[in-house]
């Protein structure tokens, strides 16, 4: 094995008790904070292997954990070799395939655990479900909720679905390590666990949308940002505020990198689509977010955030884009 880094240090170990050897896949703006709390608090043996497409960002992360805490492996059949349950994040349905049938071609996949955290169209979890089963491997999803900065502080809220004996190892992972809380679809269908992540961003793009119509028709009918801040941070505590926050700091535009992608976020709002489409739901909010979506990738390319809605909105009402 192709390592950087590997000795046993801490994680749960950290008591001499060995706990499952774990490996993690996709290290986005996500998956990071994930597993700075794995390393931090995690039931585990250590280390714990990580694996990125770009070894850079895992050499980076790696140095800013504690020493002997982390194995950097260079290939996915690598990761698959080193642990007991292997984590997958990664950023859309395709990536997600690609990396499920690379590992499941390592003959050591069989009876080993793979868990994903995420987004994407539940027919493709349900859909790997199977395949993962039919390789003599188990199963578990696990999207989560909340902002990379909920990822870093582990407040994330995780949603766990698949056969109760495997959600039952995943688990001590989530509440008090990744996450605040779980929602807990054992015994449910794989894809229940997906099909809410997907309904839930819906409400994200909703309130980004709110937000930036808010803020933009306060600043033109004279009730100025400032003043209906305030009434979000009283009203809306929690997310609101934080994504108000962005919008009137400028914080939408000015990232090197943005906090969630907006090309992820139409990726969000296509699957939400079908599945309204495939029951026959409409979703008349949505398709204007996404409209607006579409305005900012074109007006800030690969750095365009989801936040970056309040700038089309602004454009659409005779402002700058930029509001700083």
């Amino acid at each position: 094995m192709d390592t950087v880094k590997q000795a046993v240090g801490l994680g749960g170990s950290a008591s001499g008790s060995a706990g499952p050897r774990v490996a993690w896949i996709g290290l986005g703006n996500m998956g990071r904070g994930m597993v700075k709390n794995l390393v931090e608090k995690g039931p585990y043996t250590a280390p714990l292997t990580i694996y990125n497409r770009t070894t850079a960002r895992a050499e980076k992360l790696a140095s800013t954990l504690p020493p002997n805490t982390t194995s950097i492996v260079t290939s996915i059949p690598d990761a698959v070799q080193a642990a007991d349950i292997i984590f997958t994040c990664v950023g859309d349905d395709a990536a997600l395939e690609e990396t499920i049938t690379t590992a499941l071609q390592s003959p050591a996949a069989s009876g080993k655990l793979f868990v994903d955290c995420s987004t994407v169209h539940p027919d493709t979890t349900n859909r790997l479900a199977s395949t993962i089963s039919a390789a003599g491997a188990s199963f578990v999803a696990c999207p989560v909720f909340g902002a990379p900065a909920m990822a870093d502080a582990g407040t994330l809220v995780c949603v766990l679905a698949g056969p109760a004996s495997q959600t039952a190892r995943v688990k001590p992972f989530c509440t008090n390590v990744m996450g605040r809380a779980e929602i807990d679809y054992s015994d449910q269908p794989h894809g229940a666990a997906t099909r809410l992540k997907i309904i839930g961003n819906t409400f994200i793009l909703a309130m980004v949308e709110t937000l930036s119509e808010g803020h933009t028709l306060a600043e033109k009918s004279g009730l100025g940002t400032a003043n209906l801040h305030a009434f979000i941070e009283t009203m809306f505590p929690g997310p609101y505020t934080a994504y108000s926050n962005r919008l009137r700091t400028g914080d939408y535009y000015n990232r090197e990198e943005p906090l969630f992608n907006a090309q992820l976020a139409r990726k969000d709002a296509r699957h939400a689509r079908s599945l309204a489409e495939s029951c026959g739901a409409k979703l008349k909010g949505l398709e204007v977010a996404d409209r607006h979506l579409q305005d900012v990738i074109e007006h800030m390319g690969d750095k365009g955030d989801i936040a970056g809605i309040y700038g089309a909105v602004r454009k659409q009402s005779g402002l700058e884009f930029e509001n700083l």
